[in-house]
């Protein structure tokens, strides 16, 4: 049987959010916080071990993908999953 986890957001991943949002809320302040609660809605939902996520391109973490343009970098242990990072889809990673 699968445990759940406790949800960790690095400072990091917040600053990455905050980013995302501001230069959203440029053009579009709705769509920009409405994007912002998604994210972070479904990094929450990372505590569930049956929510979906994949192998990150670098070595010792996991990605979830939470919008066509933006993957979360996740680190996992048995007891917690950390979001480390928040990236655009159209940045060079790693």
């Amino acid at each position: 049987m699968s445990t759940w986890r406790a949800v960790g957001r690095s400072d990091q991943y917040l600053m990455d959010l905050m980013a995302m949002h501001d230069t959203i809320a440029q053009d579009n302040p709705d769509a920009a916080m409405n994007l912002f609660l998604d994210i972070d809605d479904q990094v929450t939902h990372l505590a569930n071990p049956n929510f979906p996520r994949r192998k990150g391109r670098k070595p010792g973490t996991l990605e979830l993908v939470v919008h066509p343009n933006y993957i979360v970098v996740l680190e996992q242990t048995a007891a917690t999953v950390i979001a480390l990072a928040l990236l655009h889809v159209a940045k060079q990673y790693p």
